[in-house]
């Protein structure tokens, strides 16, 4: 089958990914997430839907998603930069250690199967939102960062983690940030900037060192579909800055709640896959 069927095939799909990407792209400016916790799922239930098991449409998921965020996070970053949002310093003290964290992480995707990826994901979405949502009285918990001990515990599991399952960092960093009195805009400019230092290793490694599965859909190079990867990228990028724009005019508390209720359906929708 040649490329020009395969499209001709896959109109729906085709039109979902777009949708995706548009999606995506606005919460990418918005939450500074890189779009990792809509598209994993999307692409995991679209993956099954071409005939893919729902262990390997989860390894596909999960890498292709991170090959995904690249391009999105330096677009995000650009417009978070402009209003002074991303936190350079506190970039210098962790990058190191969150790129030790995405390399193991994401050796260990190609070592393990996608069902224990899916419910990691499910749980981290979920207990993410719920921390969010019912977090009462004074937002933040501890009054400052901990010490540097602390910091590179922090920075070692978002990278970990969050290659795990194919999202961009936002969505540990920005609600554990946020638990230690840090400006919730801000966690979300350098959650854009830790996104890229996690994707761009991330996704090199799996497409590397991955063994693609037997049933991946077409165009699966390594553990990264290009498919999904050319028709989300270009919508995520041109969508950014407009959920940047949202983002610059939304106040801290609504902010945490759209990202709440976001992860939080996200997690539940996963989790429902392996168990209903």
């Amino acid at each position: 089958m040649n490329v020009i069927e395969f499209i001709t095939n896959n109109i729906p799909t085709l039109l979902a990914l777009v949708a995706t990407g548009v999606f995506a792209g606005i919460l990418a400016g918005l939450l500074g997430v890189g779009g990792g916790i809509v598209i994993v799922p999307v692409l995991f239930f679209l993956f099954q839907s071409f005939g893919v098991s729902p262990e390997s449409a989860m390894l596909v998921a999960t890498a292709t998603s991170l090959a995904t965020i690249v391009p999105t996070s330096i677009s995000s970053i650009r417009s978070h930069n402009k209003k002074g949002n991303v936190d350079f310093e506190l970039l210098k003290r962790w990058s190191v250690f969150i790129l030790i964290g995405v390399l193991a992480g994401s050796w260990l995707v190609t070592r393990v199967e996608g069902t224990l990826l899916t419910i990691l994901f499910g749980v981290i979405a979920t207990l993410s939102a719920l921390n969010m949502l019912f977090r009462t009285g004074k937002s933040a918990l501890y009054p400052k960062l901990p010490n540097t001990a602390g910091q590179t515990v922090m920075g070692s599991c978002i990278g970990f983690f969050s290659a795990m399952v194919g999202i961009g960092g936002g969505t540990i960093s920005v609600p554990l940030l946020t638990l230690y009195n840090y400006p919730t805009h801000k966690a979300i400019g350098t959650a854009a900037a830790i996104g890229l230092i996690i994707s761009l290793p991330g996704a090199l490694t799996m497409m590397i060192l991955g063994s693609t599965p037997i049933d991946a859909p077409a165009g699966t190079f390594g553990l990264v579909n290009l498919f999904g990867f050319i028709c989300i990228v270009p919508l995520t990028v041109i969508f950014a800055p407009v959920g940047a724009s949202l983002a610059a005019k939304l106040d801290a508390a609504k902010l945490k709640k759209i990202f709440a209720l976001v992860l939080l359906f996200t997690g539940l929708r996963m989790l429902a896959q392996l168990y209903l």
